[in-house]
């Protein structure tokens, strides 16, 4: 399962701080009930265009990983979890909003992994 997550008119604020991106990257594996296989690396980004900074970051688990690339300039964030087993999407998508106070989020899940191979073998 891969969710992607496109965040809008977030607090420039929480998605300036690099210990903010660490902490969700650090808790969202167990909330998703996989396992965290490093720890978060976050860095931040200072991009050609003085908009386009931000902080970084990703984890990996042992079903895949996780990854989010903040704008505070531009009020985004960007995130992407992907597994290849399902999960409950809700309180991840639920945490993000509230995390980076957004305003509006595109939210988009692609069947993928073992149980979207399994569906497509069986058929």
């Amino acid at each position: 399962m891969h969710v992607i997550i496109d965040g809008f008119g977030g607090d420039p604020d929480q998605l300036s701080d690099e210990n903010v991106v660490r902490v969700i990257l650090d808790q969202y594996p167990a909330m998703m009930g996989m396992t965290k296989i490093t720890q978060p690396a976050v860095i931040r980004y200072t991009g050609s265009k003085p908009e386009d900074w931000g902080v970084s970051g990703y984890v990996m688990i042992a079903e895949s990983h996780i990854s989010m690339h903040t704008f505070p300039e531009r009020r985004l964030v960007w995130a992407d979890v992907f597994s290849c087993k399902e999960f409950d999407a809700a309180p991840i998508v639920e945490d993000l909003k509230r995390q980076f106070r957004l305003r509006e989020m595109d939210v988009n899940m692609i069947p993928r992994g073992l149980e979207a191979l399994a569906r497509t073998a069986s058929a």
